[in-house]
């Protein structure tokens, strides 16, 4: 069997996609190679200097394409809200949401709602995303949203009693934890959607161990210089490691509830296959409670019937 490859990424015309952090790392590969098919790209990013810079950027490497940018924090609520609100008028449409952007293992903090950093950005801001821009992808004919996980994800545990880190904060745990809540979260959405009949899918991916800026700007100290050696050495490029998020995105064959990873050792590097959630992130009454606390914490309430127990 063949690898698959972005060259099996079919036409994209006549699509629009929203990827956030598309300034850099996975999010930008996943932004020009979705471009480079036709797409019209919304490019989500925090800083506008950054975003600026990307868009160039991506309008060389892909002359013609329809890239377009617009500022997204997703550690703030409001500016959440704000821009989900102009893509929503912009592109009552909306065919791809790709949850790309995250922050990994920085020292304890907060983000402007007060969450915990990395459970506030990685999942908080990305469950009130999709939900504001759910009516625009439901809108569309077969959207898709991919969420990315990581192979982080696989220790992870929701600490429900200290969400904010307050008793015990460590940077490698809370990492874990959010990773974690975006598998819950996308597996969760999926079952959501299909108990309303939406034609909206639902699919996760995550990028084995590839050579991005996290590993160096969240980190500190010895994790910091761990980071830069794995980058080095083990790390595959961030070309390839955005290939499942692509292949969740884009390949026909693609179902909801399905997850892509590399097919590696230990899911690190390797082609995009089917890889599993581990058990706990499986688990659908952990999944419903953390439904519930996000949608409390956020204030973003979905129009999304609780799916059966099976």
């Amino acid at each position: 069997m063949s690898s698959w490859t972005a060259e099996d990424i079919p036409d994209l015309t006549g699509r629009t996609a929203v990827v956030t952090g598309a300034n850099s790392g996975l999010g930008f590969v996943t932004a020009r190679e979705l471009g480079r098919r036709g797409a019209h790209v919304v490019v989500a990013a925090r800083s506008p200097e950054r975003g600026e810079a990307a868009l160039r950027e991506l309008q060389a490497a892909v002359p013609g394409a329809a890239f377009e940018l617009q500022a997204l924090d997703l550690g703030s609520l409001e500016s959440v809200r704000a821009f989900a609100a102009a893509v929503a008028a912009a592109h009552p449409a909306l065919d791809l949401l790709v949850n790309n952007a995250g922050v990994m293992m920085p020292p304890k903090g907060t983000t402007a709602d007060g969450f915990e950093t990395q459970f506030g950005t990685n999942h908080l801001g990305h469950f009130a995303l999709t939900g504001l821009l759910l009516s625009a992808l439901s809108a569309a004919s077969a959207a898709r949203v991919v969420t990315v996980s990581s192979i982080e994800h696989k220790p992870g545990k929701i600490a429900f009693d200290d969400l904010a880190g307050e008793r015990s904060y460590a940077p490698r745990k809370a990492y874990q934890q959010s990773k974690m809540a975006n598998a819950l979260f996308g597996l969760e959405l999926h079952r959501r959607l299909q108990a309303a009949g939406s034609p909206v899918a639902s699919l996760l991916a995550h990028p084995g161990y590839s050579a991005t800026n996290l590993q160096t700007t969240g980190p500190t100290g010895l994790m910091k210089v761990f980071g830069a050696i794995g980058n080095k050495l083990i790390a595959q490029p961030v070309d390839r490691g955005a290939l499942p998020q692509l292949r969740a995105a884009t390949d026909p064959a693609a179902r909801s509830g399905q997850f892509y990873g590399p097919d590696g050792f230990q899911e690190m590097r390797g082609d995009p296959e089917l890889v599993e959630v581990v058990p706990y992130g499986q688990d659908a009454g952990t999944a419903a409670r953390l439904w519930t606390v996000s949608e409390e914490l956020t204030g973003v309430a979905y129009d999304l019937p609780v799916a059966p127990a099976a």
